[in-house]
């Protein structure tokens, strides 16, 4: 049974859930435990592909008033089984014998004829024969290279010896010459002809891979198009597009891979389909975490905004949702005039240091919330130049130079990218530390582009990202420590905090890849750098409470 009835006196909200930022509701927590007691009774995790899975559950009440709700999980699930506790996919793909299955067979068989192709011994040795004269002809064409050069030489030796040259010799010199330059050219024709005849079959073998390469683009750009248009997703007012139309509207963009595939428009969609009203929904992950990403068992996630939230925005039309709770929070301290501004640690008429307060922007953005650089311009309006040399995520409170004119902006940003500048952040961490009291984290990073602005640790793409760390002291499950970035990347050290091939613990109340707090408790409490007028070098520290 796909409803599954709730028995609670737990008061229902008057707003359904913002998907991308929420604490989950009392009814979506009872609902959540029965959940997770059944993925654990059946196994549902255990030896999947994947490891653990994103899962969803989505309260609603039907017709008669009765409370119950939807459970649903990203993706597929290997062992998901078929009594029907979980909602049906939006569209079934995998039917055995369905359009899609049977096209992705013909692209398939694409593959292993291009596989068989290119590792075929035919294909391999006409390839490295070519090589295998080319290097040849390289080689040789070296060689005679180098004894030109001592041809020529010799010749300028005698040219400028005591001893008169006479017309026979210098004849035979200049003969000597245009003989071995008409004998490179005739060695490099040779082997350019030779090696082209070699690569000839190698040729003919790429120019079909190529071609079969082509064709499995279109079938495949042409079998996802079919399959985004089967994504036909529903919202309150009983309107229903497809998932090509919601993304080229709201993005510009065709949707990635396996949109329509998350918990919650599987879910949303099920009860606009039965005439369920959707009352609160959360999601949480269950099992061991992926390789790449920041995910935590038992841990509560919002929806991805990469894939989700263009498909929401369309599936909650008709439904009355709350509103942003974080930017809720910020526009009401903003406006009341409650928010929090830096306050300046050094200044000179070159530059100045600040400290930074935790949620408040280094550089503008959509709002107009202000900023480090809008309140730099307003305490330096006769600055020049770009102001902002490095950045500090909006959460993370702590230090930050400010340059006033364009050479000094320029000097301490080349001191960033020489590493001369040096950085030290406090942090808590959000559990007991148990290894050793100092160490370094290298781990690649790169953007999560289907789930902005989080990062993932990428060991094929990633840029290289270092960190250095000290642990200061652990008292009441937390852990204290000193954070020496050596490289900048987005997120490093609350990924290389959160990750298990870090530190695995996250910051405490860091609420992409841990657990909400009061703030996130990192903060950039010591910089130092070399004054770009002076050439003194400077120190700044700022203890955080």
């Amino acid at each position: 049974m796909t409803f599954h009835p709730l028995s609670t006196d737990i008061p229902k909200p008057q707003k359904f859930t913002f998907p991308f930022f929420y604490e989950p509701h009392p009814l979506c927590l009872l609902a959540a435990r029965e959940v997770q007691e059944y993925i654990e009774t059946h196994r549902l995790c255990d030896g999947d592909k994947d490891g653990g899975k994103m899962f969803g559950v989505l309260v609603v009440e039907d017709g008669e008033g009765q409370t119950g709700y939807l459970a649903a999980y990203s993706g597929l699930l290997q062992h998901a089984g078929d009594d029907g506790f979980f909602v049906p996919p939006v569209f079934d793909a995998q039917q055995p014998g369905g359009y899609f299955k049977t096209h992705e067979s013909e692209i398939t068989a694409l593959n292993i004829e291009i596989d068989r192709i290119e590792q075929s011994r035919e294909y391999v040795e006409a390839r490295k024969k070519a090589e295998r004269i080319k290097a040849e002809g390289d080689e040789r064409i070296c060689r005679y290279r180098e004894e030109m050069a001592r041809a020529k030489a010799a010749r300028d030796a005698r040219r400028h010896s005591a001893e008169a040259i006479t017309q026979e010799e210098e004849e035979a010199m200049t003969g000597e010459s245009q003989f071995m330059k008409a004998e490179l050219r005739r060695m490099k024709k040779f082997y350019v002809e030779k090696t082209a005849e070699a690569a000839r079959h190698a040729d003919v073998l790429e120019e079909r891979i190529k071609a079969l390469k082509r064709q499995r683009k279109e079938m495949s750009d042409a079998l996802q198009e079919w399959l985004f248009r089967q994504y036909v997703l529903l919202n309150a007012h009983g309107e229903a597009r497809d998932t090509i139309d919601i993304f080229m509207e709201q993005t510009g963009k065709m949707p990635p891979a396996g949109t329509g595939d998350c918990c919650a428009p599987k879910m949303l969609q099920h009860a606009f389909r039965n005439d369920l009203r959707p009352v609160c929904m959360a999601e949480f992950w269950w099992g061991p975490p992926p390789t790449n990403e920041l995910r935590r068992q038992g841990h509560f996630y919002p929806s991805c905004s990469g894939k989700c939230k263009p498909l929401l925005s369309h599936m909650l039309k008709g439904i009355e949702v709350d509103t942003d709770p974080l930017s809720a929070a910020k526009a009401a301290a903003f406006c009341a005039g409650k928010e929090a501004l830096p306050k300046i640690v050094y200044e000179d008429k070159w530059l100045m240091v600040v400290n930074k307060p935790a949620d408040f922007l280094s550089v503008p953005g959509r709002s107009e919330r202000p900023s480090v650089l809008s309140f730099a311009k307003e305490h330096c309006p006769d600055a020049d130049g770009p102001m902002i040399v490095h950045r500090l995520d909006m959460a993370t409170s702590g230090l930050l130079v400010v340059a006033k004119t364009k050479e000094v902006h320029r000097s301490l940003q080349e001191q960033f990218r020489q590493h001369s500048v040096r950085k030290r952040y406090y942090a808590v961490l959000d559990g007991t530390w148990r290894g050793a009291a100092h160490g370094t984290i290298s781990l690649p990073l790169s953007p999560d582009i289907f789930d902005r602005p989080r990062q993932k640790v990428d060991y094929a793409n990633g840029k290289t990202a270092i960190t250095e760390f000290r642990v200061i002291k652990t008292e009441g499950g937390k852990t204290h420590i000193h954070l020496f970035p050596h490289t900048g990347r987005t997120h490093q050290l609350r990924v290389h905090c959160a990750h298990s091939d870090g530190l695995g613990i996250p910051i405490m109340g860091d609420e992409l890849y841990g657990k909400k707090a009061d703030r996130l408790h990192l903060h950039a409490e010591y910089l130092e750098f070399t004054h770009p007028v002076t050439l003194k070098r400077l120190a700044f520290e700022v203890i955080k409470n």
